[in-house]
């Protein structure tokens, strides 16, 4: 999942203001809305989760993250609740719930999509606040304050090899490292990770990151490359010796299928979120909260065994043998991103070769 370009629409928001009200006082097929719903924490919870949600009978999903089908498809045999799944690139999600909200129009329920992106829709006042026992299951930072959406998965970049090109014994053990002209034409980093760069470059610092690139890139070289899963493939075919930039799960999945390629974890290593979130306005509130309780308990599960980076504490997953790593603040990648856009265009993509 790529970080979308959003930007917040104020007119929007403003609209939404007025209207948030009646809407939330809308009772659904049982009588509560949907922040009632959403917000209760009694000891039928489930119960009455589940007795709502077949009384509504399904529930619209809009999501990026490709294993939310395989997790819809689990939630649908336990519950019986049919799920509509439309599935696109972040952006595009966010400027269709947008549009919908802006036209009248309430089709999605939940929606899965980067931390930076459920946190523009917390600000325009399309999110529930939700209050679930699984978040407790969840790793530090996993849920804002205003607990209007949640982390259910953790892409973390790191570098990626070719091990039938690249020695163990000349692997680099920095970026540093990377200024040794060995690595001329080896070098490849996706063409979409701003949000990578600013967090990289906030920790290293601005000036240090810059020159520090600048000298890889003006030595080696680097080629930019569209999709994680691309590039990935690109160093297990050989095309690409060493990736910068595709996701821990990556390599992961690419090794069970007999593919030549090692994850490579440069200090420092860096998480972004994917996050779930109910509509404020959800047509179907309780299925759509107890899909959101499913995505954060059982669905972790599923993740993990797909080799993703699920954020429950309770569940094993390659995440557990990586390096210690940081989570990328959504607010910081919200508010920080025509900053880093502009930073990494400069730093990398105008200089591929």
């Amino acid at each position: 999942m790529k970080g979308s370009r959003i930007r917040l629409l104020l007119p929007l928001a403003v609209l939404l203001s007025q209207a948030l009200p009646a809407a939330w006082a809308q009772a659904g097929k049982d009588g509560r809305t949907v922040a009632q719903v959403a917000t209760y924490e009694g000891a039928d919870r489930q119960a009455r989760l589940l007795d709502g949600a077949k009384k509504e009978g399904e529930l619209s999903v809009y999501y990026a993250h490709p294993i939310v089908k395989d997790m819809a498809e689990a939630f649908t045999r336990k519950h019986g609740i049919k799920v509509k799944l439309w599935r696109a690139g972040s952006e595009a999600i966010m400027q269709r719930i947008f549009a919908e909200s802006r036209a009248g129009r309430h089709e999605v329920d939940v929606f899965l999509s980067t931390s930076a992106d459920t946190e523009a829709a917390a600000r325009e006042k399309l999110l529930q606040e939700v209050r679930s026992s699984v978040q407790a299951d969840l790793i530090s930072g996993a849920v804002p304050a205003h607990h209007q959406w949640a982390a259910f998965n953790l892409d973390v970049f790191t570098a990626s090899y070719n091990t039938r090109l690249v020695r163990k014994e000349d692997l680099p053990k920095s970026y540093q490292d990377l200024t040794d002209p060995k690595w001329k034409g080896k070098l490849a980093v996706e063409a979409n990770d701003h949000i990578w760069w600013g967090a990289l470059s906030a920790e290293m610092g601005e000036e240090v990151a810059r020159k520090l690139f600048d000298t890889i890139v003006s030595v080696n070289g680097i080629s930019v490359r569209k999709g994680h899963s691309v590039l990935a493939g690109m160093v297990a075919s050989g095309e690409v010796p060493l990736a910068l930039t595709v996701y821990s799960w990556n390599p992961e999945q690419l090794k069970r299928k007999g593919a030549p390629v090692e994850g490579l974890y440069l200090q420092p290593l860096f998480a972004y979120p994917a996050a779930v979130a109910v509509m404020a306005k959800a047509r179907n509130p309780n299925a759509a909260t107890l899909f959101y309780d499913f995505v954060l308990g059982e669905g972790q599960k599923i993740m993990a065994d797909a080799d993703y980076g699920p954020t429950s504490r309770k569940v094993e997953s390659h995440l557990n043998k990586l390096p210690t790593f940081k989570l990328i603040d959504a607010v910081q990648a919200l508010d920080r991103q025509d900053r880093w856009l502009k930073m990494y265009d400069e730093a990398f993509i105008k200089k591929a070769r």
